[in-house]
This record gives C-alpha cells, structure tokens and sequence, in this order.
C-alpha cells in the first residue's frame, strides 16, 4: 500500500484522484487546499489530515518522512499555473508526482523539470486519460494501419458550459489557466497529435474567454477545431435532454462515438502508473507547445 498526498482537494477534478487512489488500494494520508471545502474527502479517506497552510502541509510531511512514513506519491489537481511549483515541491520530498493535465504552461517548463527530475529519485508523471480509452485506442490501431499516405479530415466541436463563476475564477484568468484552449482542450489536442502525429501548420481563428477556434495540419490529418464554454453554442437537442456538454468529432463525416467509458479512466491511469507504466513529463510535450502556440499566435 503507497501513501498518497494530495494538493489541490477542493477543485472538480480532485474526486476522480481520490477515487482512484483508493480503488488502486493505497491510501490518501494527507491533503493541502486553501479552500475548506473538502467534505468529499469523508467519501474516501475520512482519517487523512487536511491543511489548508501549505508551510503546515509541508511541515506535517515532513513529520511523516522523519518518522519513517514517507509519501510515495503526491498527486497535484491545483489550477494550472501552480502545477510547476507543486512538482517541484514534489520531487523534493523524494516523491513520485502524478500531475492532471496540462501538466504545465509553457513547453520551456518541461525542460526544466525535467532537468530536476533527473537529480531526484522520483518520476514526475501526465494524467492523459483518453490515451488509456478503449475508443481512442482503437482508433489509434485503426489509422496505423490505415497507410501513411492517407490523411484525414476532422471536425472537432467540444462545448462545455459554464456559469458566471468562471470568468471571476483563475480558470477565466489566461495568465493561470491558459485560455479556454489550454484549460478544456489540452487533452484533445494530446489525443489528436498522439494518433494523427505531428504538428505541421497551426492558424488560429478566434481565441477569446468563451470561445477558441481554429485549423491544424498534423502529418495526417487535417482538424477544425472549435471549443467554447458557451450554454447557447450547445446544440438544441443536447439542451432538451437537460445536458450542457455536447463533444463530437467527425473523421471524414463520421462521428467518432467515445461518449461513454470515461468514469475509471483516473483509475486506469493511475493502475498504469502503479504498474510501472505511466506517461512521463516528456510525452506531454508536442500538446503543451500547441496549446502554448495557440495562445500566443499572430495573426
């Protein structure tokens, strides 16, 4: 059983983590929020200590370490923009870190820790779940053998809603989160360039706080992409049926169907770390220089 600490407890991804903790059977023994509202802890790891002082957290591992409990693991679910500092603090306390996605800003980010992970003796590792859906993976098999020669046209619509808070939060910040491209659609963007390989041309058609949108040539494809977190972008029919994300991409006019199958994908991710596996820093790379790209691009 491997300890666990977790920074970042009180977010909307931090459920997924502790889940996943447990169902790989280890144990969350110590979280870090500034934000007290974590009662979903209770639904996991009711005994593990809570600080919401990072200096308290890091003394009270410290404690731990010296008394022959060392955390083997710490998994950091902060806003973007933290992520770097929250490895490195990781990796000082001879921890493995197991980071969401993006697992940084900038692509210069991993560079350097990478750097600092070759002097520790922990791996820094990506939560780059759709790598591990089944959907994606078939997919992937299917234009590996589809010949290099054949390119693909796609369409890649993502809209998920949000409300006012987002704008007043650091997810609405670009200086914390990176934009609506970096923020919602890293993870698009890993998958595509992981199964249609590398970027080749990059234009950007619109980049504001609701919406993103733009064309890429990758090796073998060619994407239009549009992502929003706009509720009146959302198709009528998904509004009808009480919903507020709509998620579809088209490969030469056919849905690609992979709405189903993401509820364990933490787990997976975290049972492939456990097993030896798991996505070093590196493999997030090609996504973080696009989405970086993205936001900085001239037109």
């Amino acid at each position: 059983m491997k300890n666990f600490a977790l920074i970042g407890a009180s977010g909307y991804i931090a459920p997924r983590h502790m889940k996943a903790i447990k169902d790989t059977g280890n144990r969350l023994v110590a979280a870090y929020d500034p934000f007290d509202s974590v009662g979903i802890i209770d639904s996991y790891f009711p005994e593990a200590d809570f600080f919401t002082e990072f200096e308290r957290f890091d003394r009270h591992i410290e404690k731990m370490k010296r008394k022959g409990t060392p955390i083997d693991y710490v998994c950091i679910c902060s806003p973007n923009y933290l992520h770097d500092a929250h490895i490195r603090f990781g990796l000082r306390i001879g921890a493995n870190v197991i980071c969401e996605k993006p697992i940084v800003l900038n692509p210069w980010n991993i560079d350097a820790l990478e750097e600092l992970e070759s002097e520790f003796s922990g791996n820094v590792y990506n939560i780059l779940q759709l790598r591990l859906h089944e959907s994606v993976i078939d997919l992937k098999n299917r234009i590996d053998s589809a010949g290099l020669e054949n390119k693909f046209d796609i369409d890649l619509n993502y809209y998920t809603s949000r409300g006012k808070w987002y704008q007043h939060s650091w997810k609405g910040d670009i200086q914390k989160s990176g934009g609506i491209a970096t923020n919602i659609g890293v993870h698009f963007f890993d998958m595509l360039l992981w199964i249609f390989g590398d970027l080749k041309n990059n234009t950007v058609i619109q980049h504001d706080k609701t919406i993103a949108s733009g064309k890429l040539e990758l090796e073998r494809a060619n994407i239009n992409w549009t992502l929003s977190v706009d509720y009146d972008r959302i198709p009528e029919h998904i509004k009808k049926e009480g919903l507020r994300t709509y998620r579809s991409i088209k490969i030469e006019d056919e849905e690609f169907e992979f709405s189903g199958g993401f509820t364990e994908l933490h787990t997976k991710s975290y049972q492939h770390i456990l097993d030896g596996k798991g996505f070093r820093i590196g493999e997030a790379r090609k996504a973080i220089q696009l989405v970086h790209a993205i936001r900085n691009y001239i037109k």
